[in-house]
């Protein structure tokens, strides 16, 4: 009788640990590393795709003379491996060739539209550029636009008339099967209310959507549209990218600073625009940022003294996109070491010409 009773216990405890093995094996059939005593069990891993350069691969035996481990790793996913290596090395190098937007103007502000390649003298780095590759005066180069809209409490009590001007910008500027905009509104965060689209009912539709709300979050709301929407846009040849910010320019909420913001709008090749809201023309703190984000991008920045100059900045913005010089150059000295480069654009025997263009750009990193 004790056998018995010993037995069935014993019995029970195997039932006990057979439950807890089924429980915990669970987990492991889910897609993860192997563990530890896996891995020992397993033929070692193909080399990583750099290493692949200095050391022959595996399927590169004779079929006499191929362990069965190398016929494993000769899988379809691992003859992948040498051909997207390929396709990264060939994006690296097209990293000597930098496009630039500019505009000319003389010395009464106006647009100076019928100048040549020959015309002007490229400083990047501080060294001249060994060549200017191409060089057209894009009058009529599709446009990718963002409409940053400041939605916080501080420009409530005239947030009507911009939204008002702001729409009649986009019918303006925005023509069908060319062009594309976004509407972006920011508080303390960026929402995008309308998105890349060239039906302007559609982006009105956006424009009435923004309602004031909170803090205001200029910087992120820059970063964001550079990064998120502008730098990943699709396009099947050249585009201008321009970025509208109406804004009083105090931003309080930004996880991102001044600095990040132009970095992205730079890396993107975003040319920012800025409308001040505050309309005082006092020139003060907000202003002079709003300043510095166009200067540095090779922008402008407008600074109305009454509601109604608001969308006389809008036009003047609509006519700059018109008035622009594209050029490619081939800089001097070039490393892809993520250096800041500065540019300068220098108009050649012409007097009293002025060439606004970004300052600058970082170059890539291999």
């Amino acid at each position: 009788m004790r056998l018995r009773k010993i037995t069935l216990s014993l019995c029970s405890c195997c039932l006990f640990a057979i439950t807890l093995c089924a429980q915990t094996s669970t987990p492991q059939e889910l897609p993860a590393a192997p563990s530890a005593a896996q891995q020992k069990a397993q033929p070692a891993l193909p080399p990583p795709p750099p290493q692949q350069k200095t050391e022959p691969p595996a399927d590169t035996q004779t079929p006499s003379s191929a362990s069965p481990d190398a016929k494993k790793d000769a899988s379809p996913e691992a003859a992948q491996v040498p051909e997207d290596d390929n396709a990264v090395t060939t994006i690296r190098k097209i990293v000597n060739e930098v496009n630039v937007v500019f505009t000319v103007t003389d010395k009464h502000g106006r647009y100076v539209k019928d100048l040549k390649k020959d015309d002007f003298k490229v400083i990047d780095d501080l060294k001249p550029a060994t060549e200017i590759s191409s060089f057209r005066a894009e009058t009529d180069l599709p446009l990718d636009v963002g409409l940053l809209v400041d939605a916080s409490n501080s420009i409530r009590d005239r947030f009507k008339f911009e939204q008002e001007a702001a729409i009649e910008f986009l019918s303006q500027t925005i023509r069908r099967k060319s062009d594309r905009a976004f509407v972006v509104g920011f508080d303390v965060t960026p929402e995008t209310t309308q998105d890349f689209t060239d039906n302007t009912e559609a982006l009105s539709l956006g424009v009435r959507a923004l309602r004031p709300g909170g803090g205001t979050a200029m910087y992120d709301a820059i970063y964001y549209a550079c990064r998120d929407k502008l730098m990943k846009s699709q396009r099947t040849g050249p585009v201008r990218r321009a970025v509208i910010l109406l804004s009083d320019g105090d931003d309080n909420q930004s996880h991102v600073t001044r600095e990040d913001a132009i970095e992205m709008a730079q890396r993107a090749e975003v040319v920012v625009y800025t409308i001040s809201t505050n309309l005082t023309g006092a020139g003060g703190k907000g202003d002079k940022i709003l300043a510095r984000i166009a200067e540095a991008t090779g922008g402008r920045s407008y600074v109305p003294f009454q509601l109604t100059e608001v969308a006389n900045a809008f036009a003047a913005i609509q006519e700059e996109l018109r008035s622009q010089y594209a050029m490619s150059y081939k800089p001097a000295d070039f490393r892809a070491d993520g250096h800041y480069r500065a540019i300068e654009i220098l108009a050649k025997n012409q007097k009293g010409l002025h060439v606004r263009s970004r300052r600058g750009y970082y170059s890539p990193v291999q």
